[in-house]
């Protein structure tokens, strides 16, 4: 990784990257900071309780870097969750933007650089989140290169979003979620949103945290990829999709979220009006599935409709 210390004076950038037994992936993480062309950065490696060798991994990199890097754990090595490591993470952070990377994910070298450019030109907003690059291709199999993919955003790249106009999209799934890896927050929004849910220790962390932001603050979304996002089977989302808990986790989110709206007179009634469209959806799926259909029936029907009066009109 090379010397790279800085003084506290020029952080700019504080990334938080919590861990929780990553050993096989912390290395490539850090490097992926390390390589960054923005230099005004320092690193936060917030232990969530490993009992692999990823604590004593940190700890090294930390005790090597000691001005860049610094190495936070909750109070007796606890295991609090991904809500309450970012938090810590935060709570110690010098830099004015806040950056998050999960330590199985990585950062592509020029997205500092890149991203605060796109927020030095636009001070109006507090927050910045682009594209990502969902990664397959890590395992160095063709087959998998070939899955790597972007999501399509849902949101005109460039613009600078005003509260809550994010929230009710997200809420019915007509625009993607950001990965927090594509996240730069400026960190006293961080501080006065009330950084992320300590409740939340896994699914749906993210959500409920962009939930405090799409209220309360000017976002800025730039469809560029400038991270690598793993796929991975030992992920949280993966984990869920298997034992079939996702739904359960989403419907934990939404009744959250339909209590912090108590805290928000002025959210609107098109937030109001996604929440209720999101928890009916959650309670009763099924519904959903068979109106989706009746619509497809609907419109192939209508296509062939008009085929059938375009035929029959033709000279």
């Amino acid at each position: 990784m090379g010397d790279a210390t800085l003084p506290s004076s020029r952080v700019r950038v504080s990334v938080v990257t919590p861990f929780l037994n990553a050993e096989r992936y912390l290395k490539e993480a850090v490097a992926s900071v390390f390589a960054q062309t923005y230099p005004h950065w320092e690193l936060l490696l917030v232990d969530d309780g490993s009992i692999d060798r990823s604590t004593a991994i940190a700890r090294e990199i930390a005790a090597a870097h000691p001005d860049r890097v610094r190495y936070l754990e909750h109070a007796s090595h606890a295991n609090r969750g991904s809500s309450a490591s970012r938090n810590l993470g935060v709570r110690h952070a010098r830099g004015e933007i806040v950056a998050f990377l999960d330590a199985d994910d990585v950062y592509l070298p020029e997205k500092f650089e890149r991203q605060l450019a796109w927020l030095d030109a636009h001070p109006d907003a507090e927050a910045l989140y682009g594209n990502t690059i969902y990664w397959y291709g890590w395992t160095g199999r063709n087959e998998d290169s070939a899955r790597d993919h972007r999501v399509v955003l849902g949101v005109a790249h460039g613009a600078v979003a005003p509260p809550p106009s994010l929230l009710p999209p997200m809420l019915r799934g007509r625009i993607a979620v950001p990965c927090p890896t594509s996240v730069l927050v400026r960190a006293a929004t961080f501080r006065r949103v009330g950084g992320f849910e300590d409740s939340f220790t896994g699914m749906y962390d993210d959500q409920a945290f962009y939930a405090k932001l799409m209220l309360a603050a000017p976002i800025l979304v730039v469809d560029e990829a400038l991270e690598r996002y793993r796929q991975h089977d030992d992920s949280c989302c993966a984990c869920a999709e298997r034992s079939g808990t996702e739904r359960s986790a989403r419907l934990v989110f939404l009744l959250w979220l339909d209590r912090y709206l108590t805290q928000v007179p002025d959210a609107g009634r098109e937030v109001h009006a996604a929440l209720r469209f999101g928890l009916s959806r959650c309670r009763h799926p099924h519904v959903y599935v068979l109106a989706a259909g009746a619509r497809r029936a609907a419109g192939r029907l209508r296509a062939a409709i008009r085929y059938t009066y375009a035929v029959n009109s033709s000279p």
